[in-house]
């Protein structure tokens, strides 16, 4: 660094630092499948076993696992709650994280983790270093991050905004899945329905969809371009919340004015505003939009069957015809 001023010396200094948080492009995949087999044997990751079925509605099958093994997770949750209640602070598990289940730096802003009580294998967590509500809207960075991990692999990226968006953490995290989602049938189970989408301008509206919803489809290969991707979704989702009528970003830190799920895929994103978290007892977050549903028991097997998947989204979403407005969030 011979002849250089001292200004431009810690300008390097911090580029270097920068580049040095972020994973070699083209590991990310081979990084997580090593990670995952060490968590695993060493007690750190705990997948939940389930079994499946598909159930047909509206011209798609829903993928609807039943969980087997809630009991570990449920007793973690407790856990964490009664150290809140000791210590009368909020116990957050990403900060600091479990060192077993980290996976890669991705960025100055984000890292990724291992989803600890996975359903769906190679589950991963993108969660911001410092501490960010879960019911901020999204950033720039948050949506670099996420396209830094899709560029490497195939995967669905969902955002539960909030509780009533079936979050069940509060820290900042974005997710991400390997497709195809299902072990058989198309890459997301609501493909089919997605060709048949009408579109005014950029936003499209699925007519099989009986709830509000917005959607767009984005360019081919902008997967290729992570920077540029990251910057015209983060332009697209904004459009999209002004669309279903919620407040946009304008600031740091802003709060959501309604609770919503947002996913996004390679081809597609897709956001739903959301009313509330459970249809009966049973919790829909992000993925059911997605077209893959979680049930407990039997007993809540047969309710999917007998209510229909399609109309328990509805039920758990708004309106076709309802804007959410400002202030609808805390409003309820």
């Amino acid at each position: 660094m011979y002849g250089m001023s001292s200004g431009a010396v810690e300008v390097l200094k911090a580029l270097c630092y920068v580049l040095n948080m972020s994973f070699q492009k083209g590991t990310l995949w081979q990084q997580t499948v090593r990670v995952t087999e060490q968590a695993f044997h060493s007690g750190a990751l705990l997948p939940i076993p389930t079994e499946y079925e598909f159930i047909e509605d509206c011209g798609m099958r829903f993928f609807v696992r039943m969980l087997s093994g809630l009991q570990r997770k449920e007793e973690a949750r407790e856990r964490q709650e009664k150290e809140s209640s000791a210590t009368g602070k909020q116990v957050n598990p990403f900060l600091p994280y479990d060192e077993n289940l980290f996976v890669a730096d991705i960025s100055d802003t984000h890292v990724a983790l291992l989803n600890k009580f996975n359903v769906v294998e190679y589950h991963l967590l993108i969660i911001t270093r410092a501490f960010e509500e879960q019911e901020t809207l999204l950033t720039l960075n948050d949506f670099k991050a996420l396209w830094a991990c899709m560029r490497e692999y195939n995967g669905l990226g969902f955002y539960n905004g909030g509780e009533a968006a079936g979050a069940s953490q509060r820290h900042k995290h974005l997710q991400m899945i390997p497709l195809p989602l299902a072990p058989e049938g198309p890459q997301v189970p609501i493909d089919p329905l997605l060709v048949q989408a009408g579109f005014t301008g950029n936003f499209g509206n699925v007519p099989a969809f009986p709830y509000l919803h917005v959607l767009v489809m984005l360019e081919p290969g902008m997967v290729n371009s992570p920077s540029d991707a990251a910057k015209k979704t983060f332009e697209l989702y904004a459009a999209m919340l002004r669309e279903a009528g919620m407040n946009t970003p304008n600031r740091e830190g802003q709060r959501q004015s309604c609770p919503y799920c947002l996913l996004i895929t390679r081809g597609w994103m897709l956001l739903v505003p959301r009313s509330q978290e459970f249809f009966d007892a049973i919790s829909i977050n992000s993925l059911g939009f997605a077209g893959a549903l979680l049930v407990r028991n039997k007993e809540q097997l047969e309710m999917v069957k007998r209510c229909g998947p399609m109309n328990m989204l509805r039920g758990v979403a708004l309106p076709i015809s309802e804007k959410t407005g400002y202030g609808f969030f805390h409003s309820k």
